[in-house]
């Protein structure tokens, strides 16, 4: 009796939105939508029926992790339909609580963020990322371009912002697997320095570099950005992909830091996420809660604005500010699209449960990008001399010179 009423009510849900959604039950009956379907989500027990009735994109995510559904379709237009059935067209949360998680962002609980997201495996990023591993957003010049030249135009493209010079000091905070090091040491003779807090990526970077002989002018270090040697100095400074981990309060401290690194005239690059309300605490229907448990353990986002102002409390000019959001949801895509096509092996790899998060995330987040929701920003600072001057071009033509 129970499943009855719960079944009409879905239905009555699935019907007053028009969502083009076939539900299949436990027990192989299947309700059918007003009009033909693009999407089947297999309900495998009442329970998991039952958050139909009032369903939010974070749970939705949660119980296809949890295998309580299955969803069968093109992920995009799953992740479309669940926007519909959520009613979640603005899916930002504003501001509002207390953060009871005072223990955010101590060394120790980043290091467990970074380790639980960056150490599922390598031969698991390889299936679905470029040959040079960059994971972070690409930057295509035309829509046909490819997800490996998009990297490399990105790459190379942070690179020229930061006018790097033969034989200059170059820190990349949060180097991942070494993409930027390596191009940089490369392709423009800097010696390179990258730290990360992930095992398997500062191994494989050290794999790479020693590949390519660049012990040279080419190092990798496992440790926070907090201990770096305070007399250590770099003429240019980035930041790609990693600062949405510092946390909101801890961005003096951050900003702070690279300050006191960087010389009198250098320059620095902070690539990442941002959110785009002024006054939010993340992704609403349930989406920050579902990444916060299964992606981005701590993770945060903040507006642009307050990312400039955090630099200038630290007497960081910004020179030049660069939002690449649709960007970021064509990287996203591919990634989706490139994970698919390898899923078997990924499961193989991970397992079901790691395969689904990163399947479901990635699309969601490239959802997000594409609606506005989140947005991504490249922002190219200096430390002034003493008397003031920024040596920096007049204009942006040196950034896209072929």
């Amino acid at each position: 009796m129970l499943n009855s009423h719960v079944i009409k009510k879905v239905k009555h849900h699935l019907h007053s939105r028009r969502i083009p959604l076939a539900v299949e039950l436990w027990n192989g009956k299947v309700m059918h939508p007003s009009e033909p379907h693009t999407v089947k989500l297999r309900v495998r027990s009442p329970k998991a029926l039952l958050s139909l009735i009032n369903p939010s994109m974070g749970k939705l995510a949660t119980q296809y992790v949890q295998q309580e559904i299955d969803l069968e379709g093109n992920s995009r237009d799953i992740i479309k339909l669940g926007e519909a059935l959520c009613d979640a067209a603005d899916s930002i949360k504003r501001k509002g609580g207390i953060d009871l998680k005072w223990w955010r962002h101590s060394r120790k609980s980043d290091r467990h963020a970074i380790n639980y997201h960056y150490d599922v495996s390598n031969d698991f990023y390889a299936l679905w990322l470029d040959p040079r591993r960059v994971y972070s957003c690409a930057y295509f010049r035309t829509p046909d371009d490819s997800l490996e030249l998009a990297q490399e135009q990105k790459l190379d493209h942070i690179c020229r912002k930061l006018l790097l010079q033969p034989g200059e000091r170059f820190l990349d905070i949060g180097c991942g697997w070494g993409g930027l090091i390596l191009w940089a040491a490369e392709n423009y003779n800097v010696h390179a320095t990258g730290i990360t807090l992930s095992q398997n990526q500062h191994d494989y970077a050290l794999e790479q570099i020693r590949k390519r002989g660049l012990e040279d002018r080419c190092e990798v270090r496992l440790m926070d950005y907090r201990d770096l040697p305070e007399d250590a100095s770099f003429d240019k400074i980035a930041s790609v992909g990693m600062f949405e981990h510092v946390g909101r309060k801890n961005l003096p401290l951050y900003f702070a830091k690279i300050e006191r690194l960087l010389r009198p005239g250098g320059l620095v690059m902070n690539h990442g996420i941002t959110s785009t309300a002024l006054d939010t605490e993340g992704l609403g229907s349930d989406i920050s809660e579902f990444i916060d448990r299964y992606v981005f353990p701590d993770g945060e986002l903040t507006h642009v604005s307050k990312v400039i102002a955090s630099m200038a409390q630290q007497k960081l000019e910004c020179l030049d500010s660069e939002c690449l959001r649709p960007h970021y949801a064509r990287t996203l895509w591919h990634w989706v699209e490139r994970l698919e096509r390898q899923q078997e092996e990924a499961r193989r790899i991970v397992g079901e449960h790691h395969f689904r998060i990163w399947q479901i995330y990635m699309a969601g987040a490239a959802h997000a990008f594409e609606r506005g929701w989140v947005s991504l920003y490249q922002l190219l600072a200096a430390k002034p001399l003493k008397n003031g001057h920024i040596d920096y071009p007049l204009t942006r033509e040196h950034m896209y010179a072929r």
